[in-house]
This record gives C-alpha cells, sequence and structure tokens, in this order.
C-alpha cells in the first residue's frame, strides 16, 4: 500500500496549464505552414529511396509543429 501523506501527487503540472487556446492557434498556424515542405521533403525521400515505407508528411508536420511550439512558450 502506498503512502500518500508526505509527497502527495501534485494536480498539475505548469506545462500542462499552457496548453489553452493560444498554444492550440499557434500549433495549428505551425502546422499549416509546416506541411508543404514536410510533403515536398517526404516526395523526394519517397522517390530517392523508392519506397513509401516512410513517415508521412502529416506525421512530418505534427512532429515540427510539436517541437516548435513548445519553444515559442517557453521564452
Amino acid at each position: 500500500m502506498t503512502d500518500l501523506t508526505s509527497n502527495p501527487p501534485r494536480m498539475r503540472s505548469p506545462q500542462a496549464r499552457r496548453r489553452g487556446l493560444e498554444f492550440q492557434v499557434y500549433f495549428a498556424l505551425i502546422f499549416a505552414l509546416a506541411l508543404p515542405f514536410a510533403t515536398v521533403r517526404w516526395m523526394r525521400e519517397a522517390i530517392r529511396y523508392r519506397t513509401l515505407d516512410l513517415r508521412g508528411p502529416l506525421a512530418r508536420a505534427w512532429a515540427e509543429a510539436d517541437r516548435t511550439t513548445p519553444l515559442i512558450f517557453s521564452a
């Protein structure tokens, strides 16, 4: 049995609070801007490696927005 009287778990982290409307707007803008570049990069790699077994353009753009948006809010 776990004793939570000495170290109670924290309810919310400060980072969880940041994912509000402003975060979603910035994320959507960065995602929309990254999508054409990710598509071109995906097409170039698909032609070069002759396979479609790569992360698609949506996954690439989502990852780019997911990396970039928190950098804006960390400043």
